[in-house]
């Protein structure tokens, strides 16, 4: 193998994970972007999260977790995160009556399908994901 083809080689395999992790990043909210998913007919789930808060971290990671192992919720929703800090007093946050941070919800059209809150157990949030298929 030649330098060129060596170097090609391994771009690729480096390349390669960072593009398959982007598809599965929760989406950073900004004021319409849920509104504009749910238009645009899409089921969304949102995690309704803060940097400090570790029951958020661990959701997740339970999350990120199961959207690797199926890739069928990566096509299904969009997911999207709402930051507890900024958005807490917020209408995305209020017109839902979202508790607390660490509040997982799935929505589609005006309906919200299911609601997780506090909760870390893996059975309970695969449930909720999958209720978004």
């Amino acid at each position: 193998m030649n330098r060129r083809d060596f170097f090609l080689a391994c771009t690729a395999t480096a390349v390669l994970p960072m593009a398959a992790q982007a598809s599965t990043e929760l989406k950073d909210y900004t004021p319409g972007l849920i509104q504009d998913a749910l238009d645009r007919g899409e089921t969304v789930f949102v995690d309704y999260a803060a940097d400090w808060c570790s029951t958020c971290a661990r959701q997740e990671r339970i999350i990120g977790q199961l959207r690797g192992e199926n890739p069928a919720y990566n096509s299904a929703m969009t997911f999207v995160r709402v930051d507890w800090d900024d958005y807490k007093s917020h209408d995305v946050t209020t017109s839902r009556n979202i508790p607390r941070r660490s509040t997982l919800i799935v929505l589609k059209g005006g309906q919200e399908l299911g609601r997780i809150v506090a909760g870390t157990s893996q059975a309970d949030i695969k449930d909720l994901m999958d209720k978004g298929l």
